[in-house]
């Protein structure tokens, strides 16, 4: 396995937002606790609801840390010459030049700690100083199971890399609580999130709907899927608002060889779970079944 073998990891992840990934998350993580010890990860740190589908505000979690994996360049203004050099060699437009003062101003919403400018500088009048760009989240929840949620700051950058620390921070407390199963919730997209979360895993699950938008932001993360060589499944979610799309995306499963393993329904009481911040099979018992077979298809392709 991935993280050696006290633990699987297994990711769910989509190329669009709002296609049911965290819904799918929470229901598979309740189901696949009664008989697995289960840890969530929430990795989608730029808008993080997975701790929300499970019934926990940011007040429910026991501890809150802040971290640093991003760097900020600042000015030590009795050194510079006004040379202009770091203006120039600025590619994030985080550098402008105050005429009045004859020296540069930086912009931390900006500035990605890229270091250019530092090298640049003739006077070493730049230095990159650590940011506390996000924080990271533990605790348990009302089913039982742990959960690691990290949170990237307002105007702040380095998601990927708060990601990789966040699933750090998660196998240290599986490793400690004897873990079988890792479940992340990821970004949507192919960004760097995405590619951080995805990165080590034993399998990922693909949430898609029948829309065209959907189905084109599938095909391309599932290329990232494939480029990593982690074996896969399909979820198709809303399948019977577009039985045509649907057809659709089951032909093009079957050509590429990529499992189906779960059609999820549209219906109202999702909506209603979701508002009530329940995963679907703790409001609504009837839909446990479906997200067991889901579950037990993850264990089956994943072995």
């Amino acid at each position: 396995m991935a993280t050696g073998d006290f633990m699987k990891i297994i990711t769910i992840a989509s190329g669009k937002g709002g296609v049911g990934k965290s819904m799918l998350a929470s229901s598979l993580a309740m189901v696949l606790a009664e008989s697995r010890k289960v840890i969530t990860v929430d990795c989608d740190v730029d808008a993080p609801n997975l701790g929300l589908s499970l019934g926990l505000k940011d007040s429910d979690y026991d501890t809150w840390k802040e971290i640093t994996t991003n760097e900020k360049a600042e000015l030590i203004e009795s050194r510079c010459n006004g040379c202009k050099k770091c203006v120039d060699v600025c590619n994030f437009n985080a550098i402008e030049w105050d005429d009045e003062r004859d020296m540069p101003v930086f912009d931390r919403m900006f500035c990605e700690g890229c270091g250019a400018c530092e090298l640049v500088c003739p006077r070493d009048a730049i230095v990159l100083k650590k940011a506390m760009n996000a924080k990271i989240g533990t605790g348990k929840t009302r089913y039982g199971f742990g959960i690691v949620s990290g949170q990237l700051k307002m105007g702040e950058s380095g998601s990927g890399k708060i990601v990789f620390v966040t699933k750090k921070t998660a196998e240290d407390i599986g490793r400690k609580e004897g873990a079988e199963i890792m479940l992340i919730d990821a970004a949507a997209g192919i960004g760097c999130p995405v590619i951080a979360s995805i990165t080590g895993s034993d399998y990922v699950v693909a949430v898609t709907e029948p829309t065209p938008s959907a189905f084109s932001d599938l095909e391309r993360v599932l290329r990232v899927v494939e480029h990593f060589g982690i074996p896969y499944g399909l979820v198709i979610n809303k399948h019977d608002i577009n039985n045509a799309f649907t057809k659709r995306v089951e032909h093009f499963a079957k050509g590429a060889g990529i499992p189906i393993i779960g059609k999820i329904p549209y219906d109202k009481e999702f909506v209603k779970a979701n508002v009530g911040m329940k995963p679907i099979v703790s409001y609504d018992r009837g839909k446990k079944k479906m997200f067991q077979k889901i579950a037990s298809e993850v264990l089956a392709h994943s072995d």
